[in-house]
């Protein structure tokens, strides 16, 4: 156990797990733990007391931290080792991309190193199709983002802009300030609606070695359809997503 680990894993010892009905005893340890990772007392990379010292904190039994532990496993927050102990995997950065990934992934303290890997006109009849637009071209952008001290995967974008005036020159000119954002604002397209769908999928061979990753490594895939005020197709989008960057929250 790292020292940082051991200092940070010792905060709270001996805190109630509450009585929220409806809410069983793994799930309240489960949440008690995931506020200590997420405010930053437990870092990435440090090591979770172990069970035992778990089971004596919480006065629980052995298999309920077992199961608080798979419920931070399932939230992408920690990784257990048999015989070594459980790590946490989530670095505390909540990132928003309203104003552009890399925008947000250095505000938020990561430092992103961005590679474009395409920036071409293409046809996709069947991207089209399932958009409802009768027009097959569009502006594939793809990126790749990797941080930029050790190298490790961060993510894949693959922006597709349906073809229209105002983007057609957009390959020859590039983007403004390298930003796709203040470049489709600067042409008059502005997002106002949209859908999005996430879900969790094994990196393929060629997003793997881009990322520099095994094969079947576990990814999140967002799924976005951005549209302008008219309704308008403004920007399909799909992202690979290193989880240990990247949460997602909601209110409701």
């Amino acid at each position: 156990m790292s020292a940082s680990g051991m200092s940070r894993a010792g905060v709270g010892a001996g805190a109630g797990i509450g009585t929220g009905v409806g809410v069983g005893k793994p799930e309240r340890i489960a949440r008690i733990l995931e506020q200590e990772i997420r405010s930053g007392r437990l870092a990435h990379g440090d090591q979770l007391q172990s069970e035992s010292a778990l089971v004596r904190r919480f006065a629980v039994s052995r298999s309920t931290v077992r199961k608080s532990l798979g419920h931070l496993a399932e939230r992408g927050l920690i990784t257990t080792s048999v015989g070594i102990g459980s790590f946490v995997t989530f670095d505390g950065r909540i990132v928003a991309d309203e104003a552009g990934w890399t925008k947000a992934l250095r505000k938020a303290g990561a430092n992103a190193l961005t590679r474009t890997l395409r920036l071409e006109i293409v046809e996709d009849g069947d991207l089209a199709t399932r958009l409802g637009l009768e027009a097959r071209e569009f502006v594939a952008l793809d990126r790749a983002r990797t941080d930029a001290g050790d190298g490790h995967a961060i993510s894949i974008e693959r922006s597709r802009i349906p073809m229209m005036p105002e983007i057609e020159n957009l390959p020859m000119r590039g983007l403004r300030d390298g930003s796709l954002h203040s470049t489709l604002r600067e042409a008059g397209l502005v997002p106002d609606h949209g859908e999005e769908w996430i879900d969790v999928v094994a990196l393929e061979a060629e997003d793997a070695e881009a990322m520099a990753c095994p094969p079947g490594t576990m990814f999140l895939r967002m799924r976005r359809v951005i549209r302008t005020a008219d309704d308008r197709v403004m920007e399909h989008i799909t992202s690979l997503l290193n989880p240990t960057h990247f949460a997602l929250h909601r209110n409701f």
